[in-house]
């Protein structure tokens, strides 16, 4: 067989549902060799939507998102789709075509070091250098972007050596093992947290990679620790759940950071660095830390480790949780109370344009539990990280690793291709929804029935946020937008527009039942971002 062929059947070998991307002159072996493939190829308008199609389907199904375009122009378009899996920790394989070997030695039409490009932004980079080792590239790409900390590989395809004969089988996939943290470990984690005064959990993102969800709900009912999540953490306890101090991550002081200033030990479970620095939460570099995760911690001078128990998270919550003496009652409930306040202040409020509170309480009232809401980068990333009361893993996808623009209507693609039972609303600004929305097409022709939100300021809100606070003045910040409703129709998909507060949940309703593309053009309230800004500045603790 071809090269092509034995690599579409590695890729099989994989598991691999869809490959998201582009055609293009120097992947037509691969492309003609994926029409005999039960693998589903989804042709995008864009190579960075199929990378971010990729990415959320690598994280919400723990298996690698695979992406794919053409050399040069085509490969460099995935760049920022691939940046975001990696940083984000969500297993991604991308993969290119390239020009024949003959002529990667001189200046040549397209021609780039595709592999050094992404070499830094990605866990492993390779080049298919003969047809023999297509099998070894391919597993070695897969079994490299799925393993704990996940993140993405790269596969540079030459032209030539996809055309070339071969007699090689796929190889065998072997899943890799997590070991379980030494017991003396978890002897003296038990201990710490058994003599704490005020502990508090912080869980991060590797809680859900790891699937040790209702392990640390258990962990912390049976040793009453209340739980604050990061962004990317959203859902590991449900937010009815008592212990629950919901989200932190904005670097302002917020509710549940008087929690975690107040605690003596810090338990963090699945925490990774970039979700939350350690400066914001431990400024005096005095907490003591409990490291629960997979692997080591980051280096960092506000996160010194007094006990690290590394292995699987699951296994390690519960022989601490067997060992650990339970607190006599279960520390900062004067700041769940303030949180669960804060979150219900706005729901009946009319005002208009709407207020960022109100969208965020009336798209949970519509959505169920399971369903999927996939957040864009802006302002409304801030209130949806906030606001949100998220009461499962994964159905509030924050991405604030590499913290892409554009990341909402392919992800929620992809969302829906995972979940097809599921409901899925994209939420995006306006400018992160025009950086992607010829994606709209995608969808319909997938057959993919999504909701997308857009929060309406014709401009760049979170920069403007940021300019007032730094300089009192916005620079540069607006544009214009197109009638979102007409231009949603022209695709064949639905538009509606919400003009009073009180239409926002009738609409969010009607568009998920008219189970096909919708988008819902919302007028939003962003003079509430420095009403915010004031509000936590004088924030006083509830303690």
């Amino acid at each position: 067989m071809k090269a092509a062929q034995l690599f579409v059947k590695a890729l099989e070998n994989e598991g691999v549902e869809y490959i998201f991307g582009i055609p293009g002159e120097e992947n037509i072996d691969v492309m003609d060799a994926l029409l005999d493939s039960p693998i589903k190829f989804v042709t995008c308008h864009h190579e960075q939507g199929a990378a971010f199609m990729a990415d959320v389907y690598g994280r919400l199904t723990g298996r690698a998102g695979v992406c794919m375009s053409t050399l040069g122009p085509g490969a460099t378009n995935l760049i920022t789709g691939v940046a975001d899996a990696n940083m984000d920790r969500a297993p991604v394989v991308a993969i290119a075509g390239q020009g024949a070997t003959t002529r990667l030695h001189k200046e040549s039409h397209q021609i780039l070091d595709q592999v050094s490009l992404f070499k830094p932004i990605t866990k492993y980079a390779a080049q298919i250098l003969a047809p023999e080792i297509v099998p070894e590239v391919v597993r070695k790409a897969f079994k490299v972007a799925q393993t704990e900390k996940p993140g993405a590989a790269f596969i540079d395809f030459p032209e030539n050596v996809a055309e070339m004969e071969v007699d090689k089988q796929p190889i065998k996939v072997q899943t890799a093992y997590t070991p379980e943290a030494p017991a003396h470990k978890i002897e003296q984690a038990a201990k710490l947290i058994g003599a704490a005064r005020a502990p508090v959990i912080l869980a991060g993102n590797g809680v859900i990679r790891q699937g040790a969800a209702e392990a640390l709900v258990t962990f912390a009912e049976v040793l009453r620790i209340p739980v604050a999540n990061t962004f990317m953490a959203k859902g590991v306890v449900p937010f009815t759940n008592e212990l629950s101090l919901g989200t932190i991550g904005l670097k302002a002081t917020d509710l549940p950071w008087f929690a975690l200033e107040k605690a003596d030990v810090v338990i963090c479970v699945g925490y990774d660095m970039v979700e939350y620095h350690p400066d914001m939460w431990n400024p005096n570099g005095d907490k003591t830390i409990i490291h629960i995760d997979g692997l080591a911690a980051e280096v960092d001078e506000r996160y010194i480790v007094a006990v690290g128990a590394l292995g699987d998270i699951q296994s390690s919550l519960r022989a601490i949780a067997l060992r650990a003496k339970p607190q006599p009652s279960v520390p900062f409930t004067a700041v769940r109370r303030a949180i669960v306040e804060d979150r219900a202040e706005h729901a009946n409020d009319t005002a208009f344009p709407v207020k960022p509170q109100k969208i965020v309480w009336d798209l949970r009232e519509a959505l169920a539990p399971d369903d999927i809401a996939i957040s864009d980068v802006g302002a409304h990333k801030m209130w949806m990280s906030r606001m949100y009361k998220a009461e499962r893993p994964n159905t509030c996808i924050i991405s604030n690793g590499f913290a892409a623009m554009g990341i909402a209507v392919p992800g929620a693609i992809a969302a829906k291709l995972a979940y097809p039972e599921r409901k899925i609303v994209a939420v995006t600004g306006d400018a992160g929804f025009m950086m992607n929305s010829q994606e709209i097409e995608t969808a319909l022709r997938m057959n993919t029935p999504i909701v997308v939100l857009i929060w309406n300021d014709s401009e760049y809100g979170l920069i403007t946020w940021h300019q007032l606070r730094h300089f009192g003045r916005p620079s540069h910040i607006t544009f214009n937008n197109p009638d979102f409703v007409k231009y949603a129709e022209s695709f064949g998909a639905k538009g509606y527009r919400v003009e009073r507060a009180e239409d926002l949940l009738p609409t969010l309703r009607q568009a998920i039942a008219d189970d096909t593309v919708v988008v819902i053009d919302c007028q939003v309230d962003y003079g509430e971002n420095m009403k915010l800004t004031h509000r936590l500045k004088a924030l006083k603790s509830p303690l």
